[in-house]
């Protein structure tokens, strides 16, 4: 499982920093605000996450939920911000509008046409997109299954597939195919990424329909919102290499039946848990330049779920 421990300020981006959880006698000690912004949001994790990142690094940081309507996600964010918040996490369905309102997008994010992370610096908002590079550390570090060279199957075209694909790209996967309902997307999404020369790999990147997408791949990644919506999984169980590792992007119920398939078919199910915990960490990271270890606060998230 992961276990990286960076220093301060290794790698931090610019603009980060904030308090690192030590203050000097008599000096009152600056707390920094973060949330998760979305709809719904009731359910989510990220407070217990972070609260425990917090804790492990020092760090002076509250962390909660921001439920924004549908039709008011720009608004109700600004107005976070205005409050004196520091940054917030965007989950579903506002991760393509939260790119248009950041002035610095990073790379990945930019690529992806996608934020899930945003910093509220004073010369300028910027924005990440950590889904990807939480989905390989998931894959590679807490499941124990390489990338490189693999057949993978990427489910959806939305924002989550968004962000996991230029990762899946870097990690080296021989074969990626992205199929949608609605194949235009796929192919917008593909060409995007395959337009752009840092993922200029040997990788064999194709969009498709869900029901010809192929058969037996090593890897597949359910993006789609069929979990969410309690929809069957779109694909037919010949995407299923024998022993294949599937993982929902989803966690908690709304994942048991895509996982419950996938083990029902000869593969490994796994849900997002291990996801959401690693793009949590590199989402902290982005804000305060101090990367956290994740395996043990996983490890309390899997206990408290299966408590609950």
């Amino acid at each position: 499982m992961s276990t990286a421990g960076a220093s301060e300020g290794e790698n931090a981006p610019a603009g980060s920093g904030g308090s690192r959880g030590s203050t000097a006698p008599g000096v009152r000690e600056v707390v920094s605000t973060y949330a998760v912004a979305g709809n719904p949001v009731e359910h989510s994790q990220s407070p217990f996450i972070h609260a425990e990142f917090a804790r492990q690094t020092g760090e002076a940081v509250v962390y909660g939920r921001v439920l924004c309507p549908l039709d008011a996600f720009a608004a109700t964010v600004r107005a976070f911000a205005a409050s004196g918040a520091n940054g917030c996490n965007v989950t579903m369905p506002f991760k393509f509008e939260a790119f248009d309102l950041v002035a610095e997008p990073t790379p990945r994010a930019r690529l992806a046409g996608a934020c899930n992370t945003l910093r509220f610096d004073a010369g300028g908002w910027h924005g990440d997109n950590t889904d990807g590079a939480g989905l390989v550390r998931d894959i590679e570090d807490n499941a124990g299954v390489p990338i490189r060279g693999s057949r993978v199957l990427l489910i959806g075209a939305g924002g989550g597939a968004a962000g996991a694909l230029g990762p899946l790209l870097a990690a080296g996967a021989r074969e990626i195919v992205v199929a949608n309902r609605t194949v235009g997307r796929a192919e917008a999404l593909v060409a995007r990424h395959a337009a752009d020369s840092s993922y200029a790999t040997k990788t064999a990147l194709h969009p498709s329909p869900l029901e010809a997408c192929g058969v037996g791949f090593d890897i597949v990644v359910n993006a789609s919102s069929s979990s969410v919506a309690a929809a069957p999984v779109p694909v037919p169980a010949a995407v299923l290499k024998p022993g294949a590792l599937a993982v929902d992007m989803m966690y908690g119920p709304p994942a048991r039946a895509f996982v419950a398939w996938a083990k029902a078919h000869g593969a490994r199910g796994r849900d997002g848990l291990g996801m959401l915990v690693e793009q949590a960490a590199e989402a902290f990271f982005f804000w305060r330049g101090v990367r956290p270890r994740t395996d043990r606060v996983l490890a309390a998230l899997r206990q408290r779920l299966d408590a609950a």
